[in-house]
């Protein structure tokens, strides 16, 4: 039987191995205890090398700042840790709710800002609004809006719908096209930037780290944004497929409602979920095709795993390069003419 290592060689020891030649949910176990404990001394390690004091995390409720804010909690101690809810008027108030529940329930202080007024004030709703009237003219800011993405696992090849909903609940939906797509996930990206600039502010303030949450799935496929957040001084969970991540609540004790939450994205006005916007598959069946791909499996056996054709399983890994190829500026650093060899070192 074939050995099946769960992680990278930057996590193996503490992985787990499947003594198994099926592409299934348990190549995703992981020893949690131990998991958790690496983490959690890379934590103190990386706040010690960088001389700070303690942690700053933005939470969401969704459950990788969840996870990252407990794993923080425990590394650091709760008393230095400092908890950010950053709603703005497209985000669900379920999402701010289960942020209070997660810090009452971890008992670290927090504090609410209401992002809307500066997001009105430099154009975020005005340039995003101009874009949707661009595809239907009789949108109003009473209508609500997402984007989701389609063609991928059909054709091999993404496109973007734009749906609305007026207030009487009509729903609408158009292709869009790249001018008016990128203009409205432009004007949604001042969300994640305007949020990542108060983390720094309270971060500088208190001479405290800033936690990024991205798991192994957001970081590998570059669904973050860039300067916004992508910036972190530390990602505890960037290894982590989302199942584990998961796991690693249920393990920590997280209340329910955070654990069995669905991700979404908590950006635009219509709920969606990230599968629906950026993703080919829902969360559990991306985690095996990611890792099924990492670890060389072919196509057929992806195939019977998700239970699709085998045609169906090559488009989602020719999805997971073409992600991987168009989002490597991403994690680049800035170009330079020249080398500062003494910065370098």
């Amino acid at each position: 039987m074939q050995k099946v290592v769960v992680h990278s060689a930057t996590i193996n020891r503490i992985a787990l191995t499947a003594e198994t030649d099926d592409v299934d949910a348990s190549v995703l176990d992981l020893d949690l205890p131990a998991t958790a404990e690496r983490i959690c001394a890379r934590i103190k390690e990386s706040a010690a090398r960088m001389g700070k004091r303690g942690a700053v995390v933005a939470i969401s409720g969704g459950i990788d700042s969840s996870v990252c804010a407990a794993l923080s909690s425990r590394a650091l101690g709760r008393e230095h840790v400092f908890f950010l809810i950053l709603p703005e008027r497209d985000s669900s108030p379920k999402s701010g709710r289960l942020g209070l529940m997660l810090a009452d329930h971890l008992n670290v202080e927090h504090l609410v800002v209401d992002i809307a007024p500066t997001l009105e004030a430099i154009g975020c709703y005005r340039w995003g609004g101009e874009a949707i009237r661009a595809v239907f003219p009789e949108y109003t800011d009473a209508w609500k809006n997402k984007i989701v993405i389609a063609g991928g696992l059909e054709r091999g090849i993404n496109y973007h719908k734009l749906v609305v909903e007026s207030p009487d609940g009509r729903r609408q939906e158009k292709r869009l096209g790249p001018k008016e797509y990128l203009q409205i996930v432009a004007a949604q990206n001042f969300k994640q930037r305007i949020r990542k600039t108060l983390e720094y502010f309270h971060a500088d303030r208190l001479n405290y780290l800033v936690i990024g949450t991205p798991n192994r799935l957001e970081y590998d496929q570059g669904f973050f944004v860039k300067n916004g957040d992508g910036a972190a001084d530390m990602k505890p969970i960037a290894h982590l497929y989302k199942t584990q991540v998961y796991a690693m609540a249920r393990h920590l004790g997280l209340p329910v409602e955070v654990v069995t939450a669905r991700p979404t994205t908590d950006t635009f006005s219509l709920e969606q979920g990230q599968d629906e916007f950026y993703f080919a598959l829902p969360y559990e069946k991306m985690d095996l095709a990611l890792w099924a791909k990492n670890n060389g499996r072919p196509a057929r056996e992806l195939a019977a795993a998700l239970e699709i054709t085998e045609q169906r399983a090559e488009l989602v890994y020719r999805d997971i390069d073409t992600k991987r190829r168009t989002t490597r500026f991403l994690h680049a650093r800035p170009d330079l003419v020249e080398s500062v060899d003494e910065i370098a070192k």
